[in-house]
């Protein structure tokens, strides 16, 4: 199974207002675990860069000044997207710069029956607890402490390792496979088979009463003073 966490660096809260999506970053995870492919870019904004947004995220007008627009490298980020689920944190809010800059270079949005929202994943996991990406790194024991500002790429690498622990850990992707099989017992998909032990095939005992064993037990309950399950008045 293919999925892509990202993350994205904006020049404010709102493209509805016209702001514009600078930097992203990418990381593709192959059944729970990180594949070693990412994507990450950084895009000149056509604007200029509010001091508050700066200060979250440290990318400056002037260090944007000579990356490509978006659209000259929206092929290459479709191409790496593919048609896997995508997941962010307060992923609407991604999603909805990415299609912002998708539409500006003429191309289709992402549909959002691919969302995987970690925010809504946390509400329901851990109920009335904090759900930033720092809160819950801390929570889930993952190290952030070369985390100065954010960044799409880091803030990307955070978030699949979080993702991963919450929804199983490292555990899901050991693969349970049966080693070896006995002879006379076929093993049971996605298990392991016993080590050292080598014992006969025993067919299932029947679960229901035989006649004999009904007839016993009826007669023992006829033998029974008063029993309180019947009605004695």
């Amino acid at each position: 199974m293919r999925e892509i966490i990202f993350d994205t660096e904006t020049t404010g809260l709102d493209p509805r207002a016209g702001h514009r999506l600078v930097e992203i970053g990418c990381i593709e995870l192959i059944d729970r675990r990180e594949s070693g492919r990412t994507f990450h870019a950084y895009f000149h904004p056509e604007r200029d860069m509010p001091a508050e947004a700066e200060a979250v995220h440290g990318l400056s007008i002037q260090f944007l000044s000579d990356k490509p627009l978006f659209a000259t490298r929206v092929d290459d980020l479709i191409e790496f997207l593919g048609d896997a689920p995508l997941v962010a944190h307060n992923a609407a809010f991604d999603f909805g710069f990415v299609n912002a800059e998708l539409a500006r270079a003429g191309r289709g949005a992402l549909d959002m029956a691919r969302m995987c929202c970690t925010v809504q994943m946390a509400r329901k996991l851990h109920p009335g607890a904090k759900h930033s990406l720092d809160a819950l790194c801390t929570r889930y024991g993952i190290d952030r402490s070369h985390r100065v500002k954010h960044g799409a790429l880091l803030d990307a690498e955070l978030l699949a390792h979080l993702y991963i622990e919450m929804t199983g850990g490292r555990q899901i992707g050991l693969g349970l496979a049966a080693t070896g099989t006995n002879a006379a017992s076929p093993a049971t998909p996605g298990l392991a088979a016993p080590r050292g032990i080598d014992r006969p095939f025993r067919e299932p005992r029947p679960h229901m009463a035989s006649a004999a064993e009904l007839a016993r037990h009826a007669e023992f309950v006829a033998g029974l003073n008063q029993p309180l399950w019947l009605d004695t008045v």
